[in-house]
């Protein structure tokens, strides 16, 4: 059923295939991207390695108007700082020792298209000045040019590096921190994603023996019951490498079991667990009706937060109705008059 009702989404919104899942984690973000899609705006995705920050740049773009062009996507990290201006601006030939002919840089490549900046915050800073102007004019000219080119592209950078810690070390500029993060998108961790595990697995499951051109494998219940509860450090990343390796140890079997995956038996999260939470009780004694009001009031007020306000996603967090959570809301901010006396 679950499997069927994600089939339907992805027929109704083609750009769901790059964010499988259903928790309220990953439909936070879905919720941001059908309202930015189509927009020109400029977003930052922060988000662990391996959380799927190009699949959600990819998401935004499939989400647009531009989807009709291929996105471009540049690894800021992966080029040294003499070979990076040259590959996002272009050059003309004779700009520089070895340039044999002009190159169009991925700015121009991404004209009436989606640029993505993976690893934003490793761009030396000279190079960040010239990609601030860029955002702000919507121009810039090739390497050893003095011509001056217009495009049209929509930015989409990422980040593993928390950029507001890099700001006030000085490695990275404020004024371009506050240009990128426009809409910013935080992909959550997969020990955030709980009931996505299973899902994901057996879509990897699927595309893994679709490559390898075998009979697609079926997963043990107690291999689930595993996985969902391993703490997957590496993300959807390392679940994807676990699934594929699972497939390869698995032989001519029909079924993956549970020594198929090889994880480290000191990294399964641990069960929840029913814990009172510990309240002090002073000598004096205490308002029982103040203190229980507060514990529950700070409850709500996390879900909201956690949750954007989205009072509806606040409740499903809770278990409870949105009616009852807003009665309940409404109620205690009445009572914090009555407590402070």
């Amino acid at each position: 059923m679950r499997e069927s009702v994600w089939r339907l989404s992805e027929a109704a919104e083609p750009w769901r295939r790059f964010l499988i899942g259903e928790s309220l984690a990953i439909q936070r973000v879905l919720d941001v991207i059908r309202l930015i899609g189509n927009r020109k705006c400029t977003v930052l995705i922060h988000g662990e390695t391996g959380t799927g920050k190009e699949m959600a740049a990819r998401a935004i773009h499939m989400a647009s108007s531009r989807s009709q062009l291929p996105m471009v996507a540049v690894n800021c990290g992966a080029l040294p700082e003499n070979l990076l201006e040259a590959e996002l601006f272009g050059h003309v030939k004779g700009a520089f020792t070895g340039a044999v002919q002009n190159r169009i840089g991925r700015f121009e490549q991404a004209h009436k298209s989606t640029l993505f900046l993976d690893e934003i915050g490793e761009l030396p800073l000279e190079l960040q000045s010239k990609l601030l102007r860029v955002l702000q004019e919507r121009e810039f000219q090739r390497i050893g040019s003095s011509e001056t080119i217009k495009v049209d592209v929509r930015v989409v950078a990422a980040s593993n590096a928390d950029l507001q810690r890099k700001v006030r070390e000085g490695s990275f500029r404020e004024d371009l921190f506050y240009r990128i993060n426009v809409v910013p998108i935080q992909m959550p961790s997969l020990r955030e994603r709980g009931r996505d595990v299973q899902l994901l697995a057996q879509y990897f499951i699927e595309k893994v023996c679709r490559q390898e051109e075998i009979p697609v494998r079926r997963i043990a219940p107690e291999t689930l019951d595993r996985l969902s509860r391993y703490s997957w450090r590496g993300n959807v990343r390392q679940l994807e490498n676990a699934v594929e390796m699972a497939i390869a140890l698995s032989g001519n079997r029909d079924v993956l079991v549970p020594g198929d995956f090889p994880l480290p038996a000191a990294e399964p999260k641990p069960m929840a667990t029913a814990t009172r939470p510990y309240v002090h009780l002073p000598e004096e004694g205490l308002d029982f009706e103040a203190t229980v009001g507060r514990i529950e009031l700070g409850i709500l007020e996390q879900a909201l937060r956690k949750t954007n306000g989205n009072k509806k996603l606040a409740a499903e967090l809770l278990r409870l109705k949105r009616t009852t959570l807003t009665a309940k809301l409404k109620s205690l901010e009445q009572q914090q008059a009555q407590w402070a006396c």
